[in-house]
């Protein structure tokens, strides 16, 4: 399949990020999806990573919290009481006998597998259907949650090109191109609208890991109970942090703009758009550091922790929005000078901080964020919650045109489930999503006026006892 600038020599992309969901995928999702494609006519959707919701209760049987442990071994707390109350039951895996007759009420690992690849399929077929049936290709890569489920992503990439209009390449395949380095990493080139065959642009999908490898199984061992009782404050797997990506998918960065510019054969840098779901510490480098007390200010996370910053407005467009920490990893990996040496690439877009909407510029490169389009997983309020649309322009791609198409412009103020919505927007996990709460102003006000209240009415009732 070839992507073309259109004869009015733009291309559109929408980016959907974080949809994390179940294999019954919520229907606000789905008709936000729906939606976008709709008012934007995308000429490519690409999915940065967490599609699944890897420890949904429909998971728990394969669940990994790490990639190599046994599935279903080491559930979080809070999966477990979200099964009990869907009624979800456990059915753990019973080593056969190959010398044993099979028995019928028996559960085998590979039939619990079996049985998750339908669930994700079925999580596939949702989440994609308003896509095939605008007839619109997509590419994906994997995020942090994804292989949580227990489908690992060279399985997964599999899966997705069972569905039509699948850019994902594969990369395993004797005769695959150099532009597919591994499952979710790869570069799709977009021709010039005269049909010449040239390379216009380049749109390029990153897969930036899940966990950072630093502690010993012994160490993560004995950290598994404060996961299970508190996945979000431990990074949702253990104290190890974020991954990056690995070290020869950032060499091949270069190698995939050398492939590039050795096809239109003039030597010149293709102008590439990268796409991953993890974000790299450059991030902060478009932020500001301002004191404790700063309205809307949030804490950094980790190796920033302590910090609070708010967007600098003179790196980032009007209009962007940050809601939480960049999660990124703890150590810089190196991946944005890579891009910085190779030439050729303008701009950076993850997920994976589902509040975060912003767009900004540092040394010679844009990087911005999608917030979560999803609707079973924490984020912003509902009217924020969305997915970016981008507008390339064939004679200089790097002059792109971006924003949000978000629920509320889309679709309404509320969604279907307002309840779980406003629970995920404020909940805190622990002392720096408390104090982030607190510098909201209108969570600052509604407190003040419940505490003022309180001090009214309790003083009045002392007053009356005397």
């Amino acid at each position: 399949m070839t992507l073309r600038f259109r004869k009015d020599g733009t291309f559109r992309v929408l980016q959907m990020a974080d949809i994390q969901d179940k294999p019954e995928v919520d229907k606000d999702t789905i008709r936000l999806i729906e939606e976008a494609i709709h008012v934007a006519d995308p000429d490519l959707v690409v999915f940065t990573g967490d599609q699944i919701r890897g420890y949904d209760p429909a998971y728990i049987d394969t669940f990994l919290r790490r990639r190599g442990e046994n599935p279903g071994a080491r559930v979080r707390l809070v999966t477990e009481i979200e099964a009990k109350l869907q009624g979800v039951r456990r059915r753990m895996a019973q080593r056969r006998d190959p010398s044993v007759p099979p028995v019928d009420d028996v559960v085998t690992l590979d039939e619990l597998m079996d049985d998750t690849r339908r669930k994700v399929r079925a999580t596939f077929a949702a989440f994609l259907a308003p896509v095939m049936n605008a007839g619109v290709p997509f590419a994906a890569t994997y995020g942090n949650h994804d292989f949580q489920c227990g489908i690992l992503a060279d399985e997964q990439d599999d899966i997705y090109r069972e569905f039509p209009g699948c850019m994902n390449p594969d990369a395993f395949a004797p005769d695959a191109d150099d532009l597919a380095f591994e499952p979710g990493t790869f570069a799709m080139p977009v021709e010039a609208s005269d049909g010449s065959g040239r390379i216009a642009m380049s749109v390029t999908m990153i897969n930036s890991g899940d966990y950072a490898d630093r502690n010993t199984p012994a160490e993560r061992d004995a950290q598994y109970p404060l996961y299970a009782a508190n996945p979000r404050r431990l990074d949702l797997a253990d104290s190890d942090g974020y991954g990056t990506p690995s070290n020869d998918a950032i060499n091949w960065l270069g190698d995939a703009q050398a492939e590039l510019r050795g096809r239109n054969g003039d030597g010149r840098p293709v102008p590439t758009i990268a796409f991953q779901h993890i974000p790299p510490q450059e991030f902060y480098d478009v932020l500001k550091e301002v004191p404790a007390w700063t309205p809307n200010a949030v804490e950094g996370a980790r190796t920033h922790a302590g910090r609070c910053y708010v967007l600098d407005e003179t790196k980032c467009l009007p209009g962007s929005r940050l809601g939480e920490a960049i999660g990124c990893a703890d150590e810089n990996a190196g991946e944005v000078d890579a891009m910085r040496e190779a030439g050729g690439y303008f701009a950076l877009f993850c997920g994976h901080d589902h509040k975060n909407a912003f767009v900004g510029h540092a040394d010679g490169i844009d990087l911005g964020y999608a917030p979560t389009c999803g609707f079973e997983c924490y984020g912003p309020k509902s009217r924020y919650r969305g997915i970016r649309l981008f507008e390339f322009h064939e004679e200089n791609p790097a002059d792109y045109v971006t924003h949000m198409l978000t629920w509320g412009d889309l679709v309404g103020r509320y969604s279907g489930n307002e309840l779980r919505v406003w629970f995920e927007d404020h909940c805190v996990t622990d002392g720096a999503t408390v104090r982030n709460e607190l510098r909201r102003p209108e969570v600052f006000a509604t407190i003040a006026a419940i505490a003022g209240a309180g001090a009214y009415w309790l003083t009045r009732a002392i007053r009356r006892r005397h």
